[in-house]
């Protein structure tokens, strides 16, 4: 494996252009994978908004070809960071899966102070203290979505930055409870959308049939009030909080400018998928993996990967592109759209520099933060694992 000590700080990095082919087929993994190389045309139609078909997007879209430029390494030393949710002065959020600790780290100086432990947390297998975010205007409050004894759910806390380091946490206030949980996909992503819902992407908790259950939470992106309650209108059921269905284990949420929603997901042994989220689509699995199952009967992603070039975690927007972190894959991923259609073939960055990429957020610019995942128990860290880089993309 390529790797950087940490003295190293690469100007950029080589790019590889890959392009995922188009192919539905069954299997299974554990943090699977994505990428197969092949060129293709793109055959999503064109959307725009929360549902809606029709054109969206520039003229043309970003160029076929970006670049990513690692700026410098922010910290060094977290304990298998999972979460990430910047802070509008420009620091950071980072929840740590197995600790069920949250630190604040320093965007120019990467010092880290421990706002303190969410009570509850019970890690094991792929749960823990899993995604966090902050709301709009709020970063007084710390969401953050969690596997327990029980079940996996999203709570709330007050935090002051005020109080002493490892105790700035108030007590956690149950938002949402009753996700399945398992030893592997629990999903884990909460994100705030520009409608100003709380979303979270679920996992199937190794149960497949929970993902065609509408009645189930279980592998769904769900959409709720920042209390919990069903949003209501722009939902597909006003007293539900399920908002599209049919996904394995989906790992990163965004939104681009023209508020459309985006989701990454892990395949099971053949397809990794970027889907475009609208509100009551389903989503193909178990009986579809990848594009091309059900004779049109289900959503296609827009891109898909072999399972050993992506397992896709966390996702962003910058520069009219989805960047894509990659686990498996040891990769940052460019997807260039124009509204919903590929202008070209993914675009790979990164590629064994760091190991595990788990997350991947927006610095609001021309940049992004990403983080390592090499302590989480299936990486091989080395000296400084894991870390934040902060990097310039076009």
């Amino acid at each position: 494996m390529l790797r950087h000590p940490l003295a190293v700080r690469p100007v950029r990095a080589a790019v590889v252009t890959l392009v995922a082919g188009s192919l539905f087929a069954a299997g299974c993994s554990s943090d699977g994978g994505s990428g197969d190389g092949s060129e293709k045309e793109s055959r999503m139609p064109s959307a725009s908004g929360e549902g809606s078909d029709g054109p969206g997007g520039s003229a043309s879209g970003p160029p076929p070809k970006g670049s990513v430029k690692v700026e410098r390494t922010v910290a060094t030393g977290l304990d298998s960071p999972w979460g990430m949710a910047p802070l509008p002065d420009g620091d950071l959020l980072v929840s740590s899966r197995d600790s069920g600790k949250i630190l604040r780290v320093d965007g120019e100086s990467g010092k880290k102070t421990e706002l303190g432990s969410v009570p509850g947390t019970a890690p094991g297998g792929e749960g823990g203290l899993l995604g966090i975010a902050v709301p709009a205007g709020d970063d007084d409050m710390v969401y953050a979505y969690l596997t327990t004894a029980s079940d996996n759910r999203i709570v709330r806390m007050l935090y002051d930055p005020r109080k002493k380091p490892g105790g700035q946490l108030g007590a956690p206030d149950t938002v949402f409870k009753g996700i399945p949980k398992g030893s592997i996909h629990n999903g884990g992503r909460i994100a705030f959308g520009p409608d100003k819902m709380l979303y979270a992407g679920t996992g199937e908790a190794g149960d497949r049939e929970q993902s065609q259950d509408k009645d189930s939470l279980g592998g769904k992106i769900l959409r709720m009030t920042p209390d919990g309650e069903p949003a209501g209108h722009g939902s597909p059921e006003p007293d539900s909080v399920v908002y599209s269905y049919g996904h394995r284990n989906v790992q990163g949420l965004a939104w681009d400018a023209d508020k459309r929603l985006w989701a990454s997901e892990f395949g099971q042994d053949t397809w990794d998928e970027l889907n475009h989220i609208r509100p009551g689509r389903n989503y193909g699995w178990p009986e579809a993996e990848g594009k091309g199952g059900g004779d049109g009967k289900f959503t296609d992603p827009v891109e898909q990967w072999d399972v050993a070039d992506a397992s896709p975690s966390g996702i962003a927007v910058a520069k009219g592109s989805v960047w894509m972190a990659g686990l498996r894959g040891e990769r940052l991923w460019r997807i260039p759209l124009n509204g919903t259609k590929p202008v070209a073939g993914p675009q790979a960055f990164l590629e064994g520099e760091y190991g595990r990429l788990r997350a991947v957020v927006s610095d609001g610019g021309d940049g992004l933060w990403a983080v390592t995942n090499e302590t989480d128990s299936r990486g091989t860290p080395e000296k400084g694992d894991d870390r934040i880089l902060k990097l310039k993309v076009s």
